[in-house]
């Protein structure tokens, strides 16, 4: 199946009885236009979108009478880091970016891929954390720079 063109997203629909077959990818795949896939129920999905075209969490591919093909990430082992002051969020925001660490900030919570050095210098800057499995459900999108 050849998708050249997003459906929908399944935010914008309404409650549906349709049986959702989930093509899985993970978090970096959010930011290609050209990808081959298979969901979970085995159909094999060409995505082939417009130049400018991002993939979106809960993206519609295809629809039919009884199912829905989605896009959702993977579920990952995660950080979920909760700074209590803003200094707390300073010192750890300041850690990630010098890492060059991908994270998205959500609320109250920065959430990191889990990488298991990362848990000394969480623990180095004293900001509370768990452990845990997200989605993510945005794409990341690296920013240029030059050294």
């Amino acid at each position: 199946m050849l998708i050249t063109k997003i459906a929908g997203n399944l935010n914008d629909i309404e409650s549906s009885d349709k049986n959702i077959d989930w093509l899985e990818v993970e978090w970096e795949d959010l930011n290609k236009r050209i990808m081959r896939k298979e969901t979970e129920n085995g159909t094999e999905v060409a995505i082939s979108l417009e130049s400018g075209n991002t993939l979106r969490y809960g993206d519609v591919l295809y629809e039919d009478e009884n199912t829905l093909i989605a896009i959702r990430t993977k579920l990952e082992k995660v950080y979920v880091i909760k700074p209590k002051t803003m200094q707390e969020m300073g010192k750890m925001a300041f850690e990630i970016g010098n890492r060059h660490t991908m994270c998205i900030i959500e609320e109250d919570e920065i959430l990191v891929r889990y990488d298991e050095t990362l848990e000394k210098l969480i623990d180095e800057v004293g900001v509370s954390y768990e452990q845990s499995e997200r989605r993510f459900k945005e794409p990341f999108k690296y920013r240029g720079h030059q050294h």
